[in-house]
């Protein structure tokens, strides 16, 4: 009888910049075949990966690999939550922000190790009006910055740049009511980011204190900002200390309400949706099995946090300019 687990991987061929035509070959020589038995497909259309994770997890899989960016792991993991099927992530995107909270190497081999490793852990998951994010969502200058790139059609950090700038020149701070179990805040916001894991991706720490074991939902409200505050915000950001920003207002919760003037656009790891006026945000401790170093990831001081972004945001450069 054989005794390997059966596994599925998923990738994406428009995520990221280069060709995945390699992919396959890669991970059939370097998944460990004494444990493993590996399906690979290819994504075709919009939510083919969703559908294909739950034939998957509906026929008992032990696994599914998204390999791809955040979009791809919110397809996949959606359909992967309070399942025993686990979530397996190769990074393959723009930001990447779930794998590099989890310690999941950007190399696509190392990354591949990790599952080799099989070392499953119990994470959290939130839904925003029933719509599952795994890594952050919000409302505000993130979203529309989120829509903007999405609008333009291309991916990359060049572009998305662009898209911030771009917003950043005409976008007004919105008024919003937000309602805890602790109490109510009402105020006027530029950004109101809910954060599972700890980044938006790239190494953008917008919940910086984030877990994903604690049934909890660490909330940032960046309050309205000048040009000045806007270069010093963007340090504390890649250097994880974005909390301790004046212009921050910051609290852990595992639900919240947030109340706007009318229904518009919400970011759920980076993609956009519509939203009502009232979005009600919970937190589901330990809802989502997934495979993740059996090592944490090292802690780093501000200097290695700023130069890991930086050298990630010129590698990313150096991949979409093909240099």
């Amino acid at each position: 009888m054989d005794s390997k687990k059966k596994i599925l991987a998923l990738i994406n061929p428009i995520s990221g910049n280069d060709s995945k035509q390699y992919i396959p070959e890669l991970l059939s020589n370097k998944l460990d075949n004494n444990l493993f038995d590996i399906d690979i497909r290819f994504t075709q259309r919009a939510n083919h990966a969703s559908l294909l994770s739950k034939e998957a997890a509906e026929k008992g899989y032990y696994g599914v690999i998204a390999v791809g960016g955040d979009g791809t792991v919110n397809e996949v993991a959606s359909v992967l939550r309070d399942t025993d099927t686990a979530l397996a992530i190769v990074p393959n995107g723009s930001g990447n922000g779930l794998a590099r909270h989890l310690g999941i190497p950007m190399n696509i081999e190392k990354a591949i190790e990790i599952i080799n490793e099989n070392h499953i852990d119990d994470l959290d998951y939130c839904t925003a009006n029933d719509y599952p994010f795994f890594c952050t969502c919000g409302v505000g200058f993130d979203a529309q910055v989120s829509a903007s790139f999405a609008k333009s059609g291309k991916r990359g950090p060049l572009n998305y740049f662009k898209s911030t700038i771009t917003e950043y020149l005409h976008y007004r701070s919105q008024s919003y009511k937000i309602t805890t179990a602790e109490g109510v805040i009402t105020q006027k916001a530029f950004i109101i980011a809910c954060g599972n894991a700890s980044q938006y991706g790239n190494n953008a720490y917008i919940a910086p204190q984030a877990t994903m074991h604690d049934g909890k939902i660490d909330v940032t409200v960046i309050l309205p900002i000048t040009p000045l505050d806007t270069a010093i915000l963007g340090l504390l950001l890649f250097s994880k200390h974005i909390d301790q920003d004046t212009n921050i207002i910051s609290f852990r919760t595992p639900s919240l309400t947030i109340d706007r003037e009318k229904e518009g656009i919400m970011h759920l790891d980076g993609e956009t949706v519509m939203m009502p006026a009232k979005i009600e945000i919970n937190c589901h401790q330990a809802g989502l099995k997934a495979f993740t170093p059996v090592k944490p990831p090292e802690k780093r001081t501000i200097f290695q946090s700023l130069e890991s972004g930086f050298w990630d945001f010129i590698d990313s450069i150096r991949s979409e300019l093909n240099i």
